[in-house]
C-alpha cells in the first residue's frame, strides 16, 4: 500500500505502477538518501522534535539498511515507487513506530531535491578528478613532444607550421575551462533544500543550518518554493558534461585522422585499438570513434532536461522525476570517455618523422612570404596577391612554394632578396612566432609552465571542495 493511500478509495491502476516508479533509476542515490535521513533525524532530536531514543533507532536502522544494500541482500520492490519510500518502509518494518517519525518536518519534495544535490556534488567532483587525469596526460604528452612540428590546419587544409606541443596544449586549455564549468556546477548544487518541506516550509522548529553542516552543504536555499522546484544545478552539470564531451569528440576526430594511413602522425596502442572480423590487417581507432559517438548521447541528456524544465509552474511537478536519469547517464558516460581518452593519450606513439615529412606540402611558408613583402614596404593585401600567384606557379610546377627558384620570386617582386630563404625555413617560421600564446618554442615553454600551474591550482581546488557523499553501487536485485 502506498504511503499516500489514505486519501484514495481505489488502488492505482496496475499499468501506472511501473510507469510512475522512479526506483529503477533513483536507487542509485541510496547512500545520499540514507545520509540525508540520518542528518534529518539527528537534527530533529537536537531540536526536541523527536526523542533521542527514536533518533538513535532511526540512525542505526538506516545504517543497517545501507549495509544490506551494499552487500546485495536488500530486496527492492517496485511497489515502493522510489528509493525514499523503499528505505522508509523497510525502516518502519524493522524498528516500528520510530521509523514513522523520520518524515516529520519534511516532504518527498525537499527530500528528493536534497538527495539529487548530494549526488550532483559527488558526480561533479568525480568528473573534476577525471578531468585532471586527462589534462595531466596531455601535459606530459606536450612536454615529451619537444620540438616536433606538424602542419597546423584550418578547414582541414595545411595552413602554418606549429609545434605538436602547442597543438596538444590547446586541448589542455579547453579542459581547463571544462573544469571551471564543473566547479560552478558543484557550487550550484552545494546548498541544502531540506526544510522547505512540500513547498512552503514547515511549522516545526527545524535547524536547517545544522542539517546543512551535517551533510557538508555550504549553506541553505533561501526560498522554499525555489528549493523544491530548482533543477538549474543539474542543467549546469549536464551543460558542463556536454561541452567537455564536445571537446573530447574534437580530439577523438583528430586521433582518428592522425592514426590513419593517410596521416600516420600517431600509432595507437594495441590496448586502445580493435581489429576486424574479416580483414586481418586492420587496426581500428574504435574507442576514439565511440567517444565521438557518445557525445550525442551526453548532449541529448542535456536537451531532455531542458525540455523537462521548460514551462513548469511552481513548485514541484511530477515531470521532475525525469531529472535524474539523464544526469546520471551523462556523468557516467563522460567519466568512461575521460578514462579511455586518458589511456589513449598516455599510450600512443608519436611519429615525429612522419609529421615532418609532410611539412613541405600545402605551402606552409606562404603567409611568412607575404609578411616578408609587407615588412619591406608593400601593402599586405598587395603582398597577399603576389604570393598567391607564386603559390599558383608552384602548383603548376608540382612543387611547394619553398622549392621555387629565387628567380621566380624576383620576377614576382623586386622586393625579394636572397634572405627570402629565412622566410621559407619552417623551423624558423615556428621560432619567429614569439607572441604570448604563439607556437615558438620559447612561447610554448612559457605556456606549458602556466598550464601546469593552472593544473596545480585546480588540483588543490578539488581538495578544498566541501565534503561529498560518494555514489553507491546498488547490488543486483529482482527489480
Amino acid at each position: 500500500m502506498a504511503l499516500w493511500s489514505g486519501r484514495f478509495e481505489e488502488a492505482a491502476a496496475p499499468v501506472t505502477q511501473e510507469f510512475g516508479a522512479s526506483l529503477p533509476v533513483d536507487k542509485a542515490l541510496y547512500k545520499q538518501d540514507i545520509a540525508g535521513s540520518i542528518a534529518h533525524a539527528t537534527m530533529l532530536a537536537a531540536q526536541g522534535i523527536i526523542g533521542q531514543e527514536d533518533a538513535d533507532a532511526i540512525c542505526e536502522g538506516l545504517k543497517a539498511i545501507e549495509a544490506d544494500i551494499d552487500a546485495g541482500t536488500f530486496v527492492f520492490d517496485i511497489a515502493d515507487e522510489d528509493i525514499h519510500m523503499a528505505i522508509e518502509s523497510e525502516l518502519t518494518r524493522r524498528i516500528g513506530a520510530a521509523g514513522g517519525r523520520l518524515h516529520t518536518g519534511r516532504s518527498r519534495n525537499d527530500q528528493v531535491a536534497t538527495d539529487t544535490r548530494l549526488a550532483a556534488k559527488a558526480l561533479a567532483r568525480d568528473l573534476m578528478e577525471a578531468n585532471l587525469g586527462l589534462r595531466a596526460a596531455l601535459l606530459d604528452a606536450a612536454e615529451e613532444a619537444g620540438d616536433t612540428v606538424l602542419p597546423g590546419m584550418t578547414h582541414l587544409q595545411h595552413a602554418q607550421p606549429v609545434l605538436l606541443s602547442h597543438h596538444l596544449l590547446a586541448y589542455v586549455w579547453m579542459l581547463g575551462r571544462d573544469f571551471t564549468r564543473l566547479s560552478a556546477a558543484f557550487d550550484a548544487a552545494d546548498l541544502l533544500p531540506l526544510g522547505a518541506a512540500a513547498l512552503a516550509g514547515t511549522t516545526y522548529p527545524l535547524d536547517r543550518r545544522m542539517t546543512a553542516g551535517l551533510l557538508g552543504f555550504a549553506g541553505v536555499i533561501e526560498n522554499s518554493l525555489d528549493a523544491v522546484s530548482d533543477r538549474d544545478f543539474l542543467l549546469d552539470l549536464e551543460y558542463a558534461c556536454s561541452v567537455m564531451a564536445v571537446h573530447l569528440s574534437r580530439l577523438s576526430e583528430e586521433i582518428v585522422l592522425w592514426s590513419s594511413q593517410e596521416f600516420g602522425f600517431i600509432t595507437l596502442s594495441d590496448a586502445y585499438s580493435t581489429g576486424s572480423s574479416i580483414m586481418p590487417q586492420k587496426k581500428n581507432p574504435d574507442f576514439a570513434e565511440l567517444i565521438r559517438g557518445k557525445t550525442g548521447r551526453v548532449v541529448g541528456d542535456l536537451v531532455q532536461l531542458l525540455m523537462t524544465c521548460k514551462g513548469l509552474p511552481l513548485a514541484y511537478n511530477k515531470d521532475m522525476q525525469e531529472d535524474k536519469e539523464g544526469a546520471l547517464d551523462a556523468a557516467k558516460t563522460l567519466a568512461q570517455c575521460l578514462a579511455v581518452m586518458t589511456g589513449m593519450v598516455g599510450t600512443w606513439t608519436v611519429n615525429a618523422d612522419r609529421m615532418r615529412s609532410v611539412m613541405h606540402r600545402g605551402h606552409l611558408a606562404a603567409t611568412d612570404v607575404a609578411d616578408y613583402l609587407a615588412k619591406h614596404g608593400m601593402p599586405f593585401r598587395e603582398a597577399h596577391a603576389v604570393v598567391g600567384h607564386l603559390v599558383l606557379e608552384a602548383e603548376k610546377q608540382g612543387c611547394d612554394i619553398s622549392e621555387l627558384p629565387f628567380e621566380t620570386f624576383k620576377e614576382a617582386s623586386d622586393l625579394f632578396g636572397r634572405d627570402i630563404t629565412k622566410a621559407l625555413d619552417l623551423d624558423a617560421i615556428v621560432a619567429a612566432r614569439t607572441t604570448e600564446g604563439g607556437t615558438a618554442p620559447v612561447a610554448v615553454a612559457e605556456q606549458l609552465r602556466r598550464a601546469r600551474a593552472r593544473y596545480l591550482v585546480d588540483e588543490n581546488a578539488v581538495k578544498l571542495l566541501s565534503p561529498v557523499i560518494p555514489m553507491g553501487v546498488p547490488a543486483a536485485s529482482a527489480l
